[in-house]
């Protein structure tokens, strides 16, 4: 299921489900050490008159949202046969790692009651189903989670009390379902500890009178010893839990509105969505320099992983993003977070993760018994090319000068040895990552990146790398226009392979391979030969479904759902056709698709304006990963696009206040 919302400070990633309950917990790192595991959420309930409703139970009308333009979530829930209402606000407070709700309970009742909401934590330390250890700790009144150097501590304030209940136990073991089933009678048993699969309960009880509401807080401090968190929980206590929230809210606010965006004809739900868009991204950029995927861990990629990971390529789109909306301050961290990782030989593997790792994999090293390189060559290639994006933005010099030797020029050497005597890039897998061959997107990407490497060589006076890297590039662009354009059916191949002399086509039309060629110069966007690949595509996977948008390649069956359509339509792939209008606009009209793009996009977001990977081509359901940064990073890649091409038209005098100054 998609995340109906998330929540983040760059060490914690909070992810909720679409009943309002917390189902993801990421810390110290945004997409690592998930604290959660796939079966556990953090339950949220109500007693009243004998009953209990948790939020999950079909009686609760329940709608998740964000607060405008803040990652601050609230969630409103109706229950019409209890005659209760909740108002749900919560945040991850933007400078110390602790996670605060603000609970509303609204006794839509004509008379006066007694109604507990009780607050259940399901916490898999190191997302491990054991050895965790539960216990009220009466010194703090408070309940805390531990395992290691993992701490939650659990406490909540109700008119400067704490909490009137709580229990500790068993969770999902030894015939136990939790303390949660403790809760549904009305009243907890007060057990003090509990270790192994563990959860606990805490609840609070509010005299209401006929139609009033009632408001209270709680609160999850994270911290890798007790003490830390004690320290963080003393804190709340010392300035309220109203100061977080009202100092989170603003700064956020502050945050996504740092860049004055005209927003010339662009409609409320383009802007919310950008806004949203931006606040997603960096809810998912770790303060150690990594931006992962997605933190939605309800998808298991082919039943095996999730996306919680740094892919290079994704990341690389997402800085491009950034940059150009200026936040050069996250897309540094990333750059060195890159600089750090990269091999000895000068290429990145398959994916990372947020404490510098390899993540999984599924690139062999070896088939058939000859040896292969297990990476995506795009990835390598995209970081410099992104770089050179941040250089023209930030003209930071130094940095520049910093990591040419450890990351552009040993990147750039790898690029451009890693080549066959064709001079076109050996094969790795593409940018899919299904399919091993020379591929015209990865080609496009070495073209690109390493014009980029010497656009950097020639900016430091490094002349003799800059003639290197640039009749590297030339070899590069010359050998994909001889060997990628099919010229009796007017598209750019897939792919190619060598067999001694003779070249073996990948001939499924691929957007990629469109793309990869307007996007990275190989030609110019006004080139005949793109303008006709553009028609084919347009044929050939634009609206492979009544619901429209754009399919990957023909034949893709990464989650499709029906076996007549070539495809699943994509957030990314279509998004890639609104920038090539964009590109080829000459006058305000020729813009009509690129607003139709933008509006088919946030049409398919949920309500919370999260975008996911791929969408249903009958229903325009999310399908796999939701929120996906790649999908919100192209989305203000397009916009912003957008607003550079209408100032350049002369449309608007100041569109776009962020310009990379000429080099």
């Amino acid at each position: 299921m998609p995340k109906s919302l998330v929540l983040g400070n760059g060490r914690m990633l909070v992810g909720y489900d679409t009943h309002g309950q917390v189902n993801d917990f990421f810390y110290p790192r945004v997409g690592q050490d998930n604290q959660m595991t796939e079966e556990s959420v953090n339950k949220v309930g109500t007693w009243t008159d004998g009953q209990m409703a948790w939020l999950d139970d079909p009686r609760w009308q329940v709608a998740v949202n964000y607060k405008k333009e803040a990652l601050v979530g609230e969630i409103t829930a109706e229950n019409q046969s209890l005659e209760l209402g909740l108002i749900i606000v919560d945040i991850v407070y933007n400078e110390r790692d602790i996670y605060l709700r603000r609970i509303t309970v609204k006794n839509r009742a004509p008379r006066g009651r007694m109604v507990k909401v009780y607050l259940n934590h399901q916490f898999r330390m190191y997302t491990v189903k054991k050895g965790d250890t539960a216990f009220y700790y009466p010194d703090e009144d408070a309940v805390v989670h531990y395992k290691g150097k993992r701490v939650a501590l659990i406490s909540g304030d109700r008119d400067a009390n704490g909490m009137d209940e709580y229990s500790i136990g068993l969770s999902n073991i030894e015939g136990k379902e939790g303390t949660w089933r403790d809760a549904e009678d009305g009243e907890l048993s007060s057990h003090p500890i509990e270790h192994g699969t563990v959860d606990s309960t805490i609840g609070f009880r509010l005299n209401m009178d006929a139609g009033t509401e009632h408001t209270f807080y709680a609160w999850v401090a994270m911290a890798r010893s007790l003490a830390g968190a004690r320290k963080l929980h003393r804190l709340v206590k010392e300035k309220t839990p109203s100061h977080f929230f009202e100092s989170t809210q603003d700064y956020w606010r502050a945050w996504v509105n740092k860049t004055n965006f005209s927003f010339y004809g662009l409609k409320k739900a383009h802007i919310d969505l950008f806004k949203r868009s931006l606040l997603v991204i960096r809810a998912h950029a770790d303060r150690g320099g990594g931006i992962i995927a997605s933190g939605d861990s309800d998808l298991l990629q082919y039943g095996r992983d999730n996306y919680s990971y740094v892919w290079h390529r994704d990341a690389s789109f997402v800085a491009i993003a950034l940059d150009k909306a200026g936040y050069y301050e996250v897309t540094r961290r990333f750059f060195e977070f890159s600089s750090s990782v990269l091999t000895r030989e000068g290429y990145f593997f398959h994916k990372y993760r947020l404490d510098k790792s390899l993540g999984s994999s599924w690139h062999p090293w070896i088939v058939d018994g000859k040896w292969q390189m297990p990476i995506q060559e795009d990835e390598t290639a995209l970081v410099i090319y992104a770089l050179w994006e941040h250089y023209k933005y930030t003209k930071n010099l130094e940095f520049i000068e910093e990591i040419y030797n450890t990351l552009i020029k040993r990147a750039a050497n790898f690029l451009l040895g890693f080549r066959s005597d064709r001079r076109l890039p050996n094969p790795t897998y593409d940018l899919w990552e299904e399919t091993h061959g020379i591929h015209a997107f990865t080609a496009a990407t070495v073209y690109a990146a390493l014009r980029s490497a010497a656009n950097f060589a020639g900016v430091l006076g490094k002349d003799n790398d800059q003639r290197i890297f640039t009749r590297g590039a030339l070899e590069i662009q010359s050998e994909i226009l001889r060997f990628f354009y099919n010229e009796t059916e007017n598209y750019f191949y897939k792919s190619i392979n060598f067999d001694g002399q003779a070249v073996l086509h990948d001939k499924r039309i691929d957007a990629s391979s469109f793309y990869g060629l307007f996007r990275f110069g190989v030609l110019d966007v006004g080139d005949e030969r793109l303008t006709k690949a553009f028609d084919v595509l347009k044929k050939t996977l634009m609206s492979p479904g009544p619901i429209g948008g754009v399919a990957r390649f023909v034949g893709d069956g990464y989650y499709r759902q029906h076996s007549e359509i070539i495809g699943n339509p994509w957030i990314i792939t279509t998004l890639w056709i609104a920038q090539y209008h964009i590109a080829k606009a000459q006058k305000e009209e020729d813009m009509a698709p690129v607003l139709e793009t933008l509006s088919w996009v946030a049409d398919r977001a949920t309500t919370s304006n999260l975008l996911s990977e791929q969408v249903d081509p009958y229903t325009g359901i999310q399908i796999s990963a939701s929120p996906l940064t790649w999908s919100h990073a192209e989305y203000v890649t397009t916009v912003i696009a957008y607003l550079e091409k209408l100032e350049s038209l002369g449309i608007c005098k100041v569109c776009n206040p962020i310009k990379p100054e000429a080099i």
